[in-house]
């Protein structure tokens, strides 16, 4: 059944990231801590995140704005490398408490927490139409790559930032989602660097039980990316949105408790 949420999710997830707001490493990231350690959930998408990107590129990349993806993406190159390592350093962590519920046992690790409530934020920050109107001046540019680069680093979360600094340009809608795409695949080689020194080898060994739902989060990634790239220019789906939203809200809850 892992398999079957995974590449549901991985689907429709990256058909989405195209045209309502949320990234796929928003989405992706709860799903696979569901069934695996959040270490290797987030280093899990961070594969998914980066081939799809590929993927999305082969499709778009023609429209992106280079002068652009050079301003943002080196800042944020480096600032995914601390945001990748300060995670290696919190999982580390010890648990700071546990409780119980009947005969069930939980614990409340600091990198659970952390993720759990960077979920919350970001899906608050990517149904908020203040935020949607949030557009700052090119000249933030760099100071914008630091963030989403940091963020993505840490947990993957980076479209919301990333989109809050691009939106001001102007740019067509085509060459907004590939000049985004090509940032979003400079912040995922440099983190899936610092990932590949621990957590990311263990889950790609050939034994790994991470390894298949990788491969099917991947392919049925590039599946949704595909059929969303044929619908680009649809309206936002606020609806779709909204349902996500109260998801990712439920998830994020349930690992900063423990539960998950």
């Amino acid at each position: 059944m892992d398999l079957w949420w995974i590449g549901l999710a991985a689907f429709f997830a990256a058909g989405l990231t195209l045209f309502s707001g949320f990234g796929l490493g928003t989405l992706l990231t709860p799903v696979f801590a569901l069934f695996f350690p959040l270490p290797l959930a987030i280093a899990g998408t961070a594969v998914v995140h980066l081939a799809n990107n590929v993927f999305k590129l082969g499709l778009l990349v023609k429209h992106a704005n280079w002068r652009v993806v050079w301003r943002f993406g080196l800042p944020a190159m480096a600032a995914a490398v601390l945001g990748a390592l300060l995670l290696a350093w919190i999982g580390e962590m010890p648990t700071w408490m546990t409780w119980s519920l009947g005969e069930r046992r939980f614990e409340i690790t600091p990198l659970k927490a952390l993720i759990g409530l960077l979920i919350c934020s970001f899906a608050a920050l990517e149904m908020s139409s203040r935020f949607a109107r949030v557009a700052l001046p090119p000249r933030w540019l760099p100071a914008g790559g630091v963030l989403s680069g940091f963020f993505g680093g840490l947990s993957g979360n980076q479209g919301a930032l990333r989109s809050a600094f691009l939106i001001k340009l102007g740019l067509p809608k085509r060459a907004f989602v590939a000049t985004g795409g090509v940032i979003a695949v400079i912040i995922d080689a440099s983190r899936i660097g610092v990932y590949g020194l621990g957590d990311l080898r263990t889950a790609l060994q050939p034994d790994s039980s991470l390894l298949l739902p990788i491969l099917i989060g991947t392919l049925c990634a590039f599946l949704g990316t595909w059929l969303g790239s044929r619908l680009l220019d649809k309206v936002t789906l606020r609806s779709v949105q909204v349902v996500v939203a109260i998801a990712l809200w439920g998830i994020g809850l349930g690992l900063m408790l423990g539960m998950l």
